[in-house]
């Protein structure tokens, strides 16, 4: 079954190599989407694909990379848009 989420991830996540981590790990899960920095100084993905993949993102956004320290992860649910080919940085 297919699915989306939105994350908003706080903590040290910008100037971490953040980005490209959500990106290889989404891409290794085959999922699509986009990830971008947001200038409160949070990360903000749309990641969408098989529910289990995108339950396995979602698990390596809480722990981030090598250098992040994640405070928080708010994730929303919404409706697949099948309008993505790939998963980008923004």
């Amino acid at each position: 079954m297919r699915m989306a989420r939105r994350f908003l991830i706080r903590g040290r996540v910008q100037g971490v190599g953040f980005r490209v981590f959500t990106r290889d790990t989404a891409r290794l899960e085959g999922t699509t989407g986009w990830v971008r920095n947001l200038s409160d100084g949070r990360v903000e993905a749309y990641v969408e694909g098989d529910a289990e993949a995108v339950v396995r993102v979602e698990r390596a956004l809480r722990a981030g990379p090598r250098g992040a320290r994640i405070e928080s992860v708010d994730a929303l649910t919404e409706p697949p848009s099948g309008s993505f080919a790939t998963f980008e940085v923004r």
